[in-house]
């Protein structure tokens, strides 16, 4: 299982994702341009020393990170607030992609028709959407708790 995030803006966000990452052991990628540089301190404080753990893999672009993807055969499951289905009812497997959007633009139509599979997760429909890293967490979990792949 492995996490990517397409050109994130927030760097405590994925400062917090990463943090994820290295505590249960899953790879990280940034698909570049991200809002931010790896030096911004927001960043580095909402990762603390478990920057240091990550399997992180940058990405200089979405064509370099799709030649990749499918050199390796993953699966990319795109979290999305538009799609239909819930990631409850979704089958995953160990060797999933899991994509987040920016967080303030989401993801291309290139992003989007590229994805094996759209999912949401359900929330109040009055409300807009999750934290980024909140959905991550939660879209993790479950994905790992299915696949038996976690610690």
């Amino acid at each position: 299982m492995q996490i990517a995030l397409f050109q994130p803006d927030i760097p405590q966000n994925t400062g917090t994702i990463l943090r994820l990452c290295a505590c249960l052991d899953v790879a990280a990628h940034i698909i570049e341009p991200a809002g931010f540089a790896t030096s911004d301190r927001r960043f580095r404080r909402a990762g603390m020393d478990y920057l240091d753990q990550v399997k992180l893999m940058r990405h200089d672009s979405w064509p370099k990170f799709e030649q990749w993807r499918n050199e390796g055969r993953h699966r990319l499951i795109l979290f999305t607030t538009k799609a239909a289905g819930s990631y409850l009812d979704f089958r995953y497997a160990a060797s999933d992609i899991l994509l987040f959007g920016r967080e303030s633009a989401g993801v291309t139509a290139e992003v989007v028709a590229a994805a094996d599979a759209r999912l949401l997760i359900p929330i109040r429909p009055e409300l807009r959407s999750l934290n980024v890293a909140m959905a991550a967490a939660m879209a993790l979990g479950e994905a790992l708790r299915q696949t038996g792949s976690g610690i």
